[in-house]
């Protein structure tokens, strides 16, 4: 059974439109007849599981919430960005191009995550200097992705690795020892240190 349709209030941005959710039964806090954020199609928004787009959020395009994932707030999604899991987009946020935030990552505030970043794990970003994402890296030349995190560190995303900044810089050094990538890596890790502005312990 679906747990949403589309009304007849719509918006329009960039050339689309985009119809306001209501919920058609109860899920997860959501009840029936509850209105929510706005999607292009039904396509932008599971009806599996408890994802949920509320307030003034924006999904458009190809754009994919799924999982127990909420976008809300002014957020945006766009592209063919997905936000799955137990994540979080709201406040400001833009997620765009093929962009991943998942796992329980709280991607808020005036942060924008696009390329092909991808957020997981417990990243807490806020704002852009709480994340940095190098694409065309490495042997595969693929893209790392490089957050605050919910502990005030740095975690790093990079193909099937995930793990703290320091796990990363010991995982280059084994792979690829002292040679071009991972020179490349280390001054991708040495940047990243320099961006993501981590609190003060005494905050």
């Amino acid at each position: 059974m679906k747990k949403y349709e589309l009304t007849e209030e719509t918006t329009n941005i960039f050339g689309k439109t985009l119809h306001r959710i209501r919920a058609t039964r109860d899920f997860s806090n959501v009840h029936a007849g509850d209105l929510g954020g706005f999607i292009e199609d039904e396509r932008n928004l599971s009806h599996d599981e408890n994802a949920w787009v509320s307030g003034k959020a924006l999904v458009s395009g190809e754009a994919r919430v799924g999982g127990d994932a909420w976008v809300y707030g002014n957020a945006r999604v766009g592209g063919d960005a997905w936000v799955y899991g137990n994540a979080r987009v709201c406040g400001n946020a833009l997620v765009g191009g093929n962009a991943w935030v998942g796992g329980n990552a709280l991607v808020g505030g005036n942060a924008w995550v696009g390329g092909n970043a991808r957020v997981c794990g417990n990243a807490l970003v806020k704002g852009p200097r709480d994340i940095y994402w190098i694409s065309c890296i490495g042997s595969r030349d693929g893209t790392t992705t490089f957050f605050r995190n919910a502990n005030n560190g740095i975690s790093v995303s990079c193909g099937c690795f995930y793990g703290t900044i320091d796990e990363f810089a010991a995982a280059v050094t084994k792979t690829h020892g002292d040679n071009e990538h991972a020179q490349a890596y280390r001054h991708a890790i040495e940047i990243a240190k320099l961006r993501i502005k981590l609190e003060d312990a005494e905050s």
